[in-house]
């Protein structure tokens, strides 16, 4: 298992080289990178300008692991459904243009007043299409456990199952409704034969969540994909940063 950085709340103020430097400095390994982001890795990069960036982390102990997006597919309008599936496409060229392996996407909800199973089998079959896509450039659809209603494993499993494409995998969120009596084992173990190579955690801390069990889930199953900390905002991130690497480890060593 290896650390690495959702820039979504820590590093969402960096530009490229700074968060280079600062995840180099703290340990951690790799970067999934949200696009808006001021490190301004988007799809309007041309071709040379990808060339620096792939360069840029080549030239550093850092990974590319892959763009972090905000693509859905639950609409009922056509349109806006093939939209997202085009500018999927568009970062799953930018991923492999960048040597990265994959694009993070979501269910983000329900469609009110239409049956869950109609909303489910619209983003399965949406994702296949992603699915079949990136399959020709190497690259996975992570799907993030995320969103109201669409984050329950039953409906991701189902999601997954409607894709049904090897590409089209799960990327688990560490959410609190993941945990029942005390344990996520009973939610893993629907998706544990569909995760991708990363996966988003949170406080290390936090004792609702029990981190430990999952680290020793996935030692279990020999694991050895990114985890991405997804952590909430801090004044002093790169301090910050050094303990939470600390931590992780001490987890890794006792699962």
């Amino acid at each position: 298992m290896r650390l690495g950085l959702v820039t979504y709340m820590w590093g969402a103020e960096w530009d490229l080289p700074t968060l280079l430097k600062n995840c180099a400095e703290t340990g951690f390994e790799g970067a999934e990178l949200r696009t808006t982001h001021k490190h301004g890795v988007e799809l309007a990069l041309t071709a040379e300008e990808r060339r620096e960036v792939r360069k840029r982390f080549e030239d550093s102990p850092v990974v590319f692991v892959g763009p972090g997006t905000a693509c859905e597919y639950h609409s009922p309008d056509p349109a806006v459904v093939a939209k997202n599936i085009e500018e999927t496409k568009r970062f799953v060229e930018l991923s492999h243009d960048l040597g990265g392996t994959g694009v993070k996407v979501r269910p983000n909800a329900f469609v009110k007043d239409e049956p869950r199973e109609k909303t489910i089998e619209r983003m399965g079959k949406a994702l296949r299409v992603c699915g079949e896509f990136a399959e020709g450039f190497g690259q996975e659809i992570r799907v993030e456990v995320h969103g109201p209603g669409t984050q329950e494993l039953p409906v991701m499993k189902a999601i997954l199952e409607t894709a049904d494409h090897p590409q089209v995998v799960c990327c688990w969120n560490s959410n609190p409704g993941e945990v029942v009596n005390g344990s996520i084992a009973p939610a893993l173990a629907q998706v544990a034969q569909k995760l991708g190579q990363t996966m988003h955690i949170h406080d290390l801390y936090d004792k609702q969540y029990p981190y430990l069990e999952l680290f020793g889930l996935l030692k279990k199953q020999q694991y050895d994909g990114w985890m991405l900390s997804e952590s909430p905002p801090t004044g002093d991130p790169v301090r910050v940063m050094k303990y939470y690497r600390m931590l992780f480890d001490e987890l890794v060593a006792r699962a």
